[in-house]
């Protein structure tokens, strides 16, 4: 159905009599069709979540009410005009919804499997204060890219005649390529360099394909590319070529991307045992190293008795990847209450359903190996809640002299990540926290060095992929600004 320029002015008005708003509320939120988790746990391709049907799409569409003032924008990073787009799927032009997303998103596709809705945009629909659910924003942005994709009609959006000025990004995760597109967009002659041998960085590395297919984040960067932004691989900004040689050859501003790809580890007894690994490694091996291969020049042991430390997300990446490559056994050790975990509530139900033993408000203190120095078993102490600490959260207290001794085989720890310290390092004059992190101008995210502004982990030291992009979005605004300024 194509959406008419009559027809668009005249959409609000028209839903509106069709439906009033207690029939619209009264509707049942959808819930995505998923996978059998006795199958899935099996299978490292295929993704969990199917998507929706059209039908299904343009029911749950109607479902939002058409606030005069949508509150749910207001939880969005990247300013994706939500009502726009839903309303364009309820009265069945799916393109054009995709469209509407790329106005200010790079990766819808990504974004609606991926991003946190139910904290960001969801969480400020209409319907919670209601106490009903909000509206499956999430579901209907990946249902509208989707659809684009699998229809062949994939839209580029409106680029600005070229201005000739070169951009280099450093990172071709979602804060590069979110700032990319922006200033593709503008007219920039933009320039993405990658370290390693793929693009889409966190996207490709960090997430396993059962919740992220790599075809689908390929396609958003093949979207980048048509609207004239540039990748080159296998560079490392600071190594293969530094900051000061890029500006000799011509490049004005430079965005910093670089994110935190360097693991944590809890300093405690046994660390350096072999099948102790930090879940950056053991995600990026299997992602893109092809380790779960026993072919492979750099193979993962499946471990069948393994043991994820942590309450995140990449937590349950991890240990739902190791279910995948074989483990009889595979558990999260955390230190608080499930309650507490940061993990999506999506992430928790999906390991709960495939098998994944939580053992909550449990903390290692040594890891224990054989006469071949691999992990064999991990001493765990026990753990109980006490006040809430800064993060509102209650903190985790050692219940005195009680521990417990835990078979284990391989060890993935997921406790945290800091920034690559490679940018700060090589580049005179940046300034740094004590954690690592870039200084920037939070409202501009630009550097103390004026033509380096830098976004996403590199900058908040570990955030979600969302908040990530709503930094590169910022950053190009602000760099357009100031190139502007200063021609």
């Amino acid at each position: 159905m194509n959406f008419s320029e009559e027809r668009a002015q005249s959409w609000r008005a028209d839903l509106r009599s069709a439906k009033k708003a207690k029939e619209r509320t009264d509707i049942p939120r959808v819930h995505m069709p998923e996978l059998d988790p006795e199958y899935r746990s099996h299978t490292r391709v295929e993704e969990v979540n199917l998507g929706l049907t059209p039908e299904m799409a343009m029911l749950e569409a109607q479902r939002c009410i058409d606030c005069a003032k949508p509150t749910c924008m207001d939880g969005c990073p990247v300013s994706i005009y939500i009502p726009k787009f839903v309303k364009q799927i309820e009265i069945g032009d799916f393109l054009g919804a995709a469209k509407t997303l790329k106005e200010t998103s790079a990766l819808p596709a990504v974004c609606g499997r991926v991003c946190p809705q139910e904290k960001q945009c969801e969480a400020q629909c209409i319907h919670t204060k209601m106490k009903k659910e909000a509206v499956a924003i999430g579901h209907l942005e990946r249902f509208a890219a989707d659809f684009e994709r699998e229809s062949g009609n994939i839209s580029i959006p409106e680029v600005a005649t070229p201005n000739g000025i070169k951009i280099a990004v450093v990172g071709s995760g979602p804060a590069g390529l979110s700032f990319a597109g922006d200033m593709a967009k503008m007219g920039y002659d933009v320039t993405v360099f990658e370290a390693l041998h793929e693009i889409g960085g966190v996207l490709k590395y960090g997430i396993p394909e059962f919740r992220l297919p790599n075809a689908i984040v390929d396609v958003e960067i093949e979207n980048l590319r048509s609207m004239g932004v540039q990748f080159i691989t296998n560079c490392i900004i600071g190594k293969t070529i530094t900051i000061e040689e890029l500006k000799e050859e011509g490049f004005r501003g430079v965005f910093v991307a670089s994110g935190a790809g360097l693991p944590r580890f809890m300093n405690i007894k046994g660390e350096n045992l072999v099948g102790v690994m930090s879940s950056n490694e053991y995600l990026t091996r299997v992602n893109l190293m092809d380790a779960a291969n026993p072919e492979s020049d750099t193979p993962v042991l499946p471990g069948k008795n393994v043991a994820v430390i942590g309450g995140g997300n990449t937590a349950m990446d991890s240990v739902r990847t190791a279910r995948r490559l074989g483990a009889e056994r595979a558990m999260i050790v955390y230190r608080r209450s499930e309650e507490e975990m940061p993990a999506r509530i999506e992430e928790v139900k999906h390991a709960k359903e495939e098998g994944i033993e939580f053992m909550t408000l449990r903390n290692p203190v040594k890891y224990i190996g054989n006469e071949y120095g691999r992990v064999t078993h991990m001493v765990l102490q026990v753990m109980e809640l006490g006040e809430p600490d800064a993060s509102g959260r209650r903190s985790p207290v050692e219940v005195p002299g009680k521990t417990e001794l835990l078979e284990v085989d391989e060890v993935v720890v997921s406790v945290g990540v800091s920034p690559n310290p490679l940018i700060p390092q090589s580049v005179a004059g940046l300034e740094v926290t004590k954690w690592g992190t870039v200084v920037v101008n939070n409202d501009t995210m630009q550097t103390a060095i004026p033509m380096i502004f830098a976004g996403g982990d590199i900058v908040r030291g570990g955030a979600t992929v969302i908040l990530a992009m709503g930094d590169g979005r910022k950053a190009a605004a602000a760099m357009d600004e100031w190139i502007k300024a200063n021609n």
